[in-house]
Parts: structure tokens; C-alpha cells; sequence
């Protein structure tokens, strides 16, 4: 499926197209960017039947210090199961500090423009599976359906299987659901 545009108005149609394939494809695991929480909720709400993972924006993304989802809204996801992992984005983290102080660009950064070409979305499915994985909220070796999207809400699902950090070339996206058609 491909959206005319990328953005928020295309998250309930892609929340359609993740539950079918959960059906389709047997998943057991889905990890959904969300750095508010609305995604988030939306997806557990939809009551998927799988272990659901919520990555979010690291500490201190938008404004220093900061989280960018509500105390409250976390609390409610983790007590209705969610899992829920703040953390250093594995794309970008130290490198990210490095080009900006300095200039450049650096391996991990490239790995991420590339991925780009495939759209904002993609790059940021495989960057929460990856994610996930390394923190121990999905198993490894498994396929697993990754939900981001190119700002707010979601655009993106591809079905991948994860691979470490330390072995990030490992991963292999088996479908992608749906995206965005153009920037």
C-alpha cells in the first residue's frame, strides 16, 4: 500500500493494514514509534493480540532534560501491558553529537540517509526494531512488524527481522506493508 503523502492522516489506515498482516503473517511482536503516546495508545487499543512495544524519542530530543511523552500517558500504556523503551536512537546517538560539533558525516549517519531513500518511515522501523531487540523486548530471529512514520502519527509498517546493533547489516526487511509514495 502506498499513501499519496506521508503524515498523521494515514496512521488508521495503517493500523488496518498491521492488524491483516498480524493475521496474515502469524506475528507475535509489534514495535510502534510514538513520542507523545497518541500512536501508541491507538495501536494498544486496537487490541493486536501481540507483545507491543512503544519506542519513543530519547531524553532530552526536543528540548534538554525533556520527555516528550506525558508521565500519565506512559504510566496508562505500561499498565495496560505496553511495553515502553526510552533510550539513545541507534542511528544517530553519539555520531549525531560528533557531526554536529564537528562537521561531516559518519558510518551510522549514512547507514541512516540510506535507509531514507526508502522514506522517513523506513528508517525508523528498522531503528525501533533494532532498538527493541537490543534492550530485550522482542526476541531475536523472530520476524516482527515495525510501525513508524515520517512526523506524527504513522505511515510505515514493514515486516523485518532485527539484528543487534552490533550486527545491524543483519537485518532483513521481508515486506514493507505500507509508506508514503513521495516526501
Amino acid at each position: 500500500m502506498y499513501f499519496e503523502k506521508p503524515g498523521k492522516q494515514n496512521t488508521e489506515k495503517t493500523l488496518e493494514i498491521v492488524k491483516k498482516a498480524v493475521r496474515e503473517h502469524n506475528i507475535k511482536h509489534v514495535v510502534v514509534a510514538s513520542c507523545k503516546g497518541h500512536t501508541a495508545k491507538l495501536f494498544q487499543e486496537a487490541n493486536l493480540g501481540v507483545n507491543l512495544v512503544c519506542v519513543t524519542h530519547a531524553a532530552g530530543f526536543e528540548a534538554p532534560g525533556e520527555m516528550e511523552m506525558p508521565e500519565d500517558i506512559r504510566k496508562e500504556l505500561v499498565d495496560s501491558g505496553v511495553k515502553v523503551l526510552t533510550t539513545t536512537h541507534v542511528l544517530s546517538g553519539v555520531e549525531r553529537g560528533i557531526s554536529r560539533k564537528f562537521g561531516g558525516a559518519y558510518p551510522v549517519e549514512i547507514i541512516a540517509h540510506t535507509l531514507r531513500m526508502l522514506g522517513q518511515g523506513t528508517k525508523v522501523c528498522v531503528e525501533i526494531a533494532v532498538m527493541a531487540l537490543d534492550a530485550g523486548l522482542i526476541p531475536y530471529g523472530e520476524d516482527i512488524i515495525a510501525v513508524g512514520g515520517s512526523s506524527r502519527g504513522a505511515d510505515t509498517a514493514v515486516i523485518l527481522r532485527p539484528a543487534h546493533a552490533s550486527n545491524i547489516f543483519d537485518t532483513w526487511i521481508s515486506e514493507i506493508l505500507c509508506k508514503p509514495a513521495s516526501k
